[in-house]
């Protein structure tokens, strides 16, 4: 009898198997199975209580709890109605663990053990529990995390959470996190009026746009229609129908209050009067007199006395009921100082982001500019000085680029390559650009037309080439990596890196270009040239060849401008193309042959483009249209440019 009892023992603990270890009377687990059946429900309009609780228990083990349940790793032992978390070793064994002291229990079969799979919204909330636990761990990721986690979910019971974690913050930049989010929750969630519009004076011409994204619900209205105005609200303002709201919506908004009978359509009246004839007649009134709005009114009304038919507003008594009432919006938030401060501060804020955009604006403006000019700047020195109009100038542009596309084929580092490919670019259309000259350009001085019909030949033909050699897919021109991304000043402006970059080499170009025309021999027999040929002659200057090195280093520059351009643009056969337009007519505005209205030509048409893009941004060929008629007008006004030089270019 004794050994069959012990016999009974062991086969009721193997029964039992390992789950029977764990500590069932643990403060953690009788906090479980007293929420154990929404738990399991899993129903997101349930579950919060369960969740509040072990959020708020105190216990230790209460965070593992949390953790574990939004990683989907609790599970529940059926047959004991414990609560276990486990590693799933394969497809059908376990390794559990006991939540009242972390200890592993064993490996059992999955086969009695059903796994709790919360959907991402329980999931949601969990993590916004978990956040009390986070805001104080010792790794700054999780309290990162928490903070994270409360910008998008934060909800009331967050801030005295988040309010006494501020002080014991180590990490300042973690704490000025910590305080501006707590000064937004208290936007939304402060328990006093007071302390809400003092909040949102601390965000005063702030950028964030999660200070928007919390003022703006402050100011939500709710439409809404009434004998006169009411007392003891908070009314944002009173609309006048035809004015601030239709008077088809005014009327519509006072059926919806049950203040009116919906309208009587003409169609739906027809319908009525059609289906009620008795006897050639209609409500009293005979059906050939019908043929009067006013008869059908009154068959109309003699139907609903009768009970026939619904009652109904004509358009008359539609224009009554309108005149007999108000309009007017309520704030959703009861507080006026409330309401009064948000619409303060959002005025601020909309005035600083106006500021903010219209420099946003003009670094983008000045980036065009300098793109602009570095395209433009060979251009001014032909046609300048030689009076040349070169149609395939663009071209330079695009060997320029090609050639930079070439160089990071060779030499894989993108920074070298990049300063390789400068001078290389220099050198390689400097050379194309004295060959055109001495073979084609040279015999057709004084001859614009057959000049502008020869460049433009060449231009065809150079894209001809390019598209044999390169194909006709666009080739990628890569800029180092110290280059990649932008400067971000605020939420508002910001600005890349390459167009810093062209930004700067503009400016170089032009220290460079200023140089070379003040303090070196070729500077000085140039200028000689472009202002009087003969007498430059005479003094022992050769024309011939000023012309010649003029063409190859305005060649040369263009080339240098493919290699920036080509990291900010697509480089194909096309690219100069995109680029010759606005190159003559910066020329041409700032005056021809002058670095200075060169300059001033590529910064007046950046400006202007960049404006005309932002008052029409959605139609960029428009805003190329205007800006040529606005440049057309400018020249009926100053033929010779912002800057008017003396010498052949202008005529003399």
């Amino acid at each position: 009898m004794f050994l069959r009892l012990i016999a009974a023992a062991a086969l009721s603990l193997l029964a039992a198997g390992p789950g029977s270890a764990q500590d069932a009377d643990a403060p953690i687990q009788q906090l479980l199975q007293q929420h154990s059946g929404i738990i399991q429900d899993s129903s997101r309009r349930t579950i919060q209580p369960a969740i509040d609780a072990i959020r708020d228990s105190g216990l230790p083990r209460a965070q593992l709890v949390l953790e574990k349940w939004a990683a989907r790793e609790m599970w529940l032992d059926e047959e004991t109605g414990l609560f276990v978390h486990a590693e799933e070793i394969d497809r059908d064994t376990l390794r559990i663990f006991d939540f009242a002291t972390g200890e592993e229990i064993g490996e059992v079969p999955d086969d009695t053990y059903d796994q709790l799979k919360p959907n991402s919204g329980i999931r949601g909330l969990i993590n916004s529990a978990l956040v009390r636990f986070q805001l104080s761990d010792p790794d700054p990721a999780n309290r990162l995390s928490a903070l994270q986690s409360l910008e998008r979910n934060g909800n009331e019971s967050h801030l005295s959470v988040l309010r006494d974690s501020i002080d014991g913050e180590p990490d300042p930049a973690i704490r000025a996190r910590k305080e501006r989010i707590e000064r937004l929750l208290t936007i939304s969630f402060g328990a006093t009026a007071d302390e809400r519009i003092a909040a949102m004076e601390a965000f005063r011409g702030d950028l964030g746009v999660d200070v928007r994204a919390k003022l703006n619900p402050i100011l939500t209205t709710r439409t809404s229609a009434g004998a006169a105005l009411p007392e003891g609200v908070n009314l944002a303002r009173e609309l006048t129908p035809g004015t601030d709201i239709t008077e088809s919506e005014a009327y519509e908004l006072l059926v919806s209050e049950g203040l009116a009978p919906a309208r009587l359509t003409p169609d739906a009246q027809r319908r009525t009067l059609q289906d009620n004839i008795v006897g050639g007649m209609v409500g009293g009134v005979a059906v050939p007199d019908l043929r009067s709005p006013a008869a059908r009114d009154r068959a109309y009304a003699a139907l609903v006395g009768a009970g026939r038919a619904e009652p109904a507003a004509t358009n008359a008594e539609a224009a009554r009921a309108i005149e007999d009432h108000v309009f007017y919006e309520t704030y959703v938030e009861t507080d006026a100082a409330v309401t009064g401060a948000a619409e303060d501060v959002l005025t601020s804020i909309e005035m600083t982001v106006a500021m903010n955009q219209f420099l946003d604006l003009s670094l983008d403006a000045l980036s065009l500019a300098s793109i602009y000019f570095l395209a433009a700047i060979g251009l001014a020195i032909t046609f300048g000085v030689m009076g040349v109009i070169n149609m395939a100038h663009g071209e330079f542009i695009m060997m320029g680029a090609y050639t930079g596309y070439v160089i990071q084929q060779i030499i894989p580092n993108y920074t070298v390559s990049i300063l390789v490919a400068i001078p290389v670019a220099f050198a390689v259309t400097f050379g194309a650009g004295v060959a055109m000259e001495r073979l084609v350009i040279r015999w057709l001085y004084s001859r614009p037309l057959e000049t502008l019909l020869a460049t433009f030949g060449i231009s065809i033909a150079l894209q001809q080439i390019a598209k044999n050699v390169f194909g006709t897919q666009a080739r990628p021109l890569t800029s180092p990596g110290w280059l990649d991304g932008a400067w971000i000043m605020n939420d508002v402006v910001s600005i890349s890196y390459i167009r810093i970059a062209i930004f700067v080499l503009a400016l170089v170009f032009l220290a460079v270009f200023l140089f070379i025309m003040k303090k070196t021999r070729l500077g000085l027999e140039t200028r000689a040239v472009t202002q009087n040929p003969r007498m430059a002659a005479s003094m022992g200057i050769n024309p011939d060849r000023v012309n010649m090195l003029t063409f190859g280093l305005g060649s040369g520059i263009a080339g240098i401008a493919g290699v920036a351009i080509g990291l900010y643009a697509k480089v194909t056969s096309e690219l100069g193309s995109d680029y010759i337009v606005q190159s003559f007519m910066t020329v041409v505005v700032g005056g021809v042959g002058n670095i200075w209205g060169t300059l001033l030509g590529a910064t007046m048409i950046g400006f202007l483009q960049k404006g005309i893009e932002w008052l029409n941004p959605s139609n960029t060929l428009a805003a190329q249209t205007y800006m040529i008629v606005f440049i057309i007008i400018f020249i009926q006004f100053r033929p010779r440019g912002i800057i008017a030089l003396r010498g052949r270019a202008a005529g003399d």
